[in-house]
């Protein structure tokens, strides 16, 4: 598990996200990429993951199982038509089970 909590402070690296989806860029700062650590490590169970239903056409929403090998629990009423648009709401899940507090951004 990372020693590294995520904080206030780190909100400029959620902005730098999302604006990295936007232009498609992949290349994170090591600010981002510790967040983006933090958010992918530790304990699997209950992780925001995403599903592909249809490749490069449609997602769903699902979390992780408690016990490896268990099937991914699809979260109802979340898919998705638009690979940026799933990516960025996992984000924002992640975010809030990370810090507590949902983003705005």
């Amino acid at each position: 598990m990372s020693r590294y909590r995520i904080s206030e402070a780190d909100k400029v690296y959620a902005a730098e996200f999302k604006r990295n989806l936007d232009a498609g860029d992949w290349f994170h700062s090591p600010g981002l990429q510790r967040v983006l650590n933090a958010m992918r490590g530790g304990p699997s169970a209950g992780k925001y993951v995403l599903v592909v239903d249809e490749p490069f056409r449609r997602w769903s929403l699902g979390k992780t199982p408690g016990k490896r090998g268990d099937p991914i629990e699809i979260v109802p009423g979340h898919r998705f038509h638009s690979l940026k648009e799933a990516e960025w709401e996992v984000f924002k899940l992640r975010w809030r089970q990370h810090t507590g507090e949902t983003l705005s951004l």
